[in-house]
């Protein structure tokens, strides 16, 4: 045992060697921006973009304690630099550069809230962040992560638009969480290895807007109908376990950090030209009637290259498509209405 482990820590420090030399050779220089650094999702997601050796420059912005976070996270041993930024005085300095912004900033949900009562909070803080990201760092990848996303991203699109910067291969609402969540609880039901999973998912990024499609999942699993219909309620609903499974003390912060910092990574291989990068997102779409839609996106040196066809859907899944429309519709309708008064 002794001796395997022994195997390990040394493939392990070869690979981190390696990690360092392609990281200081081949990549380019990265700066990626994290808003709400210093809350629940922005702590674990500023650590997270701390270890992938693809950033080169770690920018850590909140409105307080943020400076505290960043000296902590700075003393670990990888290759970004980070700089912690409290204040609306400096944003301007947070934003500077920017290849990517990671917004996770806001209010979580508590139990008994509604992504109604967070829109009331969380809408204002999005509007002012976005027109400062169009001042100051317009060309920027936008991941947006603060809730309800289904209603934040047509808000900074339209934010965006007012500022004359509105370019829609750049604006993303992170939906991995919906992904990483199906991925989960299918694996468990179908009893296979979970990191050979894949599973898409469309639509929004909220209760009934969230579709997975477990029909084109791999590896295929002769599934009933009833665990299906189980296992989209349970993905549906993750977020809501999560809430209240901590009873007051928070929402999914940190299966929400893992999975922006999984779509930051796709976005920045993207970027780097790295082929077939391939990710589910909320981005502006005319693969069906509703002007935001969430489903495989090919990510590239742009942004969005291209957005994939939902492909082959079951019954259920046809039937699920038409029921979340009128509700996405509305949160869609809710956030240009809320940047434009």
């Amino acid at each position: 045992m002794f001796r395997s482990m022994l195997v390990r820590s040394s493939a392990s420090a070869k690979q981190a060697v390696n990690r360092r030399s392609f990281s200081s050779g081949s990549v380019p220089e990265r700066k990626v921006a994290i808003l709400g650094a210093a809350g629940g999702i922005g702590q674990p997601l500023a650590l997270l973009m701390k270890l992938n050796p693809l950033v080169s420059s770690l920018s850590l912005y909140d409105i307080a304690n943020t400076p505290g976070v960043a000296a902590d996270v700075g003393h670990i041993n990888t290759r970004s630099d980070v700089t912690g930024y409290m204040g609306d005085d400096n944003l301007a300095k947070a934003l500077e550069g920017a290849d990517l912004v990671i917004i996770p900033a806001g209010v979580p949900r508590k139990p008994g809230m509604t992504r109604d009562d967070l829109f009331n909070i969380n809408a204002g803080i999005v509007k002012n962040l976005c027109t400062a990201i169009a001042k100051y760092c317009p060309h920027a990848l936008i991941n947006m992560i603060s809730n309800p996303v289904n209603s934040t991203v047509p808000i900074a699109a339209e934010i965006f638009k007012k500022a004359g910067m509105y370019d829609e291969k750049k604006l993303f609402g992170v939906t991995t969480l919906d992904v990483v969540r199906a991925k989960t609880f299918y694996a468990g039901k179908a009893n296979v290895p979970v990191a050979e999973v894949n599973v898409p998912v469309i639509g929004g990024h909220a209760g009934v807007t969230i579709l997975p499609l477990f029909s084109q999942a791999s590896p295929q699993a002769n599934l009933s109908s009833d665990v299906l219909t189980a296992l989209t309620k349970r993905t549906q609903d993750g977020g809501t376990e999560v809430v209240e499974a901590k009873a007051g003390k928070g929402s999914a912060t940190l299966s929400m950090a893992y999975a922006g910092a999984l779509f930051a990574d796709a976005c920045l291989k993207g970027l780097n030209g790295v082929p077939d990068v391939v990710e589910c997102s909320y981005v502006q779409s005319t693969i069906t009637e509703l002007p935001f839609f969430a489903s495989k996106v090919r990510l590239g040196k742009n942004g969005v290259e291209e957005v994939l066809d939902l492909g082959p859907l079951s019954d259920y899944e046809k039937e699920g498509l038409e029921a979340l429309k009128p509700e996405l519709k509305s949160s869609i309708e809710k956030g240009v209405k809320f940047a434009n008064q």
